[in-house]
């Protein structure tokens, strides 16, 4: 790969990783609700999560999806649905992580992780980095290359949305802006299904 090739790759990996997306509306939630501190395994979850799903992209599994369509659209409605419950549960969201509430809790770094293979802007950027940097003739250098590239951008880039998040939570600490918040959140998450159902 040439150096302006890995350049673009750079610039593609961090225009992907910090524009809005379900991912990072969930750590602008959790980073208001939670802190920054409590929402770093689900960062690592992010990171580790999408970096093995680009691996498998890369090695094959992009092929595999499009030798059969019914496991894309499997895997497009489970992952629709797991949206669709995450949003409702930021929107319903009430309160900035208090102790004594046993059932609000940041997202733990396996769901995070899992997350990722039914996230369809992961499937996208996976899918698409990996159709537009790989170089036919080193295929395997090619993809270990795309992944660490994304794995020096992403974290410092979703990491800006938990941050960002964190700095809201002293304007949110009124119930009332919390609770509009969190709907905007939820609804912002569910409205990331869009393009997906064009």
């Amino acid at each position: 790969m040439s150096l302006d090739a890995f350049l673009a790759l750079l610039v593609y990996a961090f225009v992907t990783s910090i524009t809005p997306g379900p991912n990072n509306f969930m750590l602008l939630a959790s980073g208001v609700n939670f802190g920054f501190v409590r929402t770093v395994p689900h960062m690592l979850g992010i990171g580790i999560g999408f970096l093995l799903l680009l691996l498998a992209v890369g090695f094959g599994l992009g092929t595999v999806l499009t030798a059969f369509p019914v496991l894309h659209t499997g895997l497009k409605i489970a992952g629709g649905t797991y949206l669709l419950y995450l949003a409702w549960k930021i929107a319903m969201s009430r309160s900035l992580g208090a102790k004594s509430e046993v059932e609000a809790r940041p997202m733990r770094f396996i769901n995070a992780a899992a997350f990722q293979w039914v996230n369809p802007k992961a499937w996208v950027m996976a899918i698409t980095g990996i159709a537009v940097y790989t170089d036919p003739g080193r295929p395997f250098l090619s993809v270990m290359l795309i992944s660490a590239a994304f794995a020096f951008i992403m974290l410092p880039s979703i990491s800006t949305w938990a941050g960002f998040g964190m700095a809201l939570r002293g304007f949110l600490s009124d119930p009332l802006r919390l609770k509009w918040f969190n709907v905007a959140m939820g609804v912002l998450l569910a409205a990331t299904l869009w393009p997906m159902l064009r």
